[in-house]
């Protein structure tokens, strides 16, 4: 190779990102867990045909290749059409309704992009087998707690309904075939504004009265119970969108009893989301600090399971990207920032004291204090310098005359200063500072 380095959109974490992101993942699992949810793990290699047909538009950034064997497969592209396939696969093993998580890498062959990346790392949560709104507020609820944990201020959960969105393009005087474009379309508002909402319908082949139409609809904002009623007006007459809008009201009315703030969640008819595989509600996470786009998001998604099990099984999710959460908290410095995951680095007086030095080291991992041993022969003070570039917080001498008292000393590296405890109180000390 001229130049050593890593494939354009595929990044290296190094510690100090890692240890973010194992706090982001920690997080989202605990809560996940608390909820009852059970983790899963699927290859990052599908069959081809297993992606292939599920995806709209995005289809075209699937990463394909054939095997030795000629066999067409496909690096994973996210982890729901997975879960798809192992629901219709392991259909006798799995009771209905089911609470999974998944975590791992997917790959998308894009443009890379601040916040966008060809190999990216997601997090999912997904009710399989239930049609009931409030699996749908559970999951808005599980994203509203986790992000409300990891420390993030202002976000709000934009809320809509597939089906608002499709009785927009019907109440604009348009057919079937036409609302994809009408998805698509409104899907950029809050990237390209209005103005290039109404550019790029018009350039699809709506009049310019019905995309009028479409943004007097989709612009409607205020308490979601004013922007539903405002809609039910409009739409009055069109059966599909007002059983969405009732539907919505439903999934409203189970966050208010499942505790979410009404202040984090307001109803969007501008909200489209662009994979086609949505039926039902849909919702993204915003937030000002981040104008890039969207936080996270998921929805309903009634028939991509029953592509492959052969039946209806109804099913709602969400998907926290990594990536994005772990940028974002970076950017805005939230959530912890250790410099390492030692907490003790114990120090070798001499060749005489290695003994009870490794001795020390082993009694204070063994109560739970994460600790580092010198490696290095040079002196104390060579040592602390060490311990102090690797950003632990205290460094522990064990000397002849500590040993002879049954004393350790430990030296604060961060706060100053230094005290000497009875050996046996060391882990306790450790953990009181």
């Amino acid at each position: 190779m001229a130049k050593v380095q890593n494939i354009k959109g595929m990044r290296d974490h190094l510690p100090p990102a890692m240890m973010l992101r194992q706090h982001i993942v920690a997080t989202i699992t605990g809560v996940c867990e608390r909820h009852g949810f059970e983790p899963l793990q699927t290859p990052i290699i599908e069959y081809a045909e297993a992606l292939e047909g599920k995806l709209g538009d995005d289809e075209s950034l699937i990463y394909r290749f054939e095997d030795h064997g000629g066999r067409r497969l496909a690096l994973r592209y996210d982890q729901t059409v997975p879960l798809a396939r192992v629901v219709a696969q392991y259909a006798g093993q799995i009771t209905l309704p089911w609470r999974r998580y998944a975590l791992g890498p997917s790959y998308r062959g894009e443009r890379p992009a601040r916040g966008r990346y060809r190999e990216f790392y997601q997090a999912d949560a997904d009710i399989v087998g239930s049609s009931s709104p409030l699996a749908d507020a559970e999951i808005v609820a599980m994203l509203t707690e986790s992000l409300t944990a990891l420390g993030f201020p202002d976000f709000v959960t934009m809320l809509n309904h597939r089906q608002i969105v499709g009785g927009v393009a019907r109440a604009s005087g348009l057919d079937e075939a036409s609302a994809g474009g009408v998805y698509r379309a409104i899907d950029k508002f809050d990237k390209i504004g209005a103005d290039g909402v109404r550019d790029e319908l018009l350039r699809g082949g709506v009049s310019a009265e019905s995309a009028a139409q479409i943004l007097a609809l989709v612009q409607i904002e205020g308490p979601p119970a004013e922007v539903l009623a405002a809609l039910s007006e409009r739409l009055a007459g069109d059966e599909r969108a007002l059983a969405a809008l009732e539907n919505l009201r439903a999934i409203i009315d189970g966050l208010g009893q499942m505790g979410v703030p009404p202040e984090r969640y307001k109803v969007a008819p501008r909200l489209a989301r662009g994979l086609s595989y949505y039926t039902g509600l849909v919702f993204e996470a915003i937030t000002p600090h981040w104008p890039e786009g969207s936080l996270l998001g998921g929805g309903r998604y009634d028939e991509l399971v029953g592509q492959f099990a052969g039946r209806p099984i109804p099913t709602v999710g969400l998907a926290f990207g990594i990536d994005r959460l772990h940028d974002v908290m970076e950017e805005l410095k939230i959530g912890p920032r250790p410099a390492t995951t030692a907490v003790a680095y114990v120090t070798i007086f001499g060749p005489e004291q290695m003994a009870d030095s490794l001795a020390l080291a082993r009694e204070l991992r063994a109560g739970g204090v994460n600790t580092l041993i010198s490696l290095d022969s040079g002196g104390l003070g060579k040592q602390f310098k060490d311990a102090d570039r690797k950003g632990v917080s205290y460094a522990l001498v064990l000397g002849p005359d500590e040993i002879a008292r049954g004393e350790v000393v430990i030296k604060d590296l961060r706060g100053g200063g230094q005290r000497a405890v009875p050996r046996a109180e060391v882990v306790a000390a450790l953990g009181e500072a």
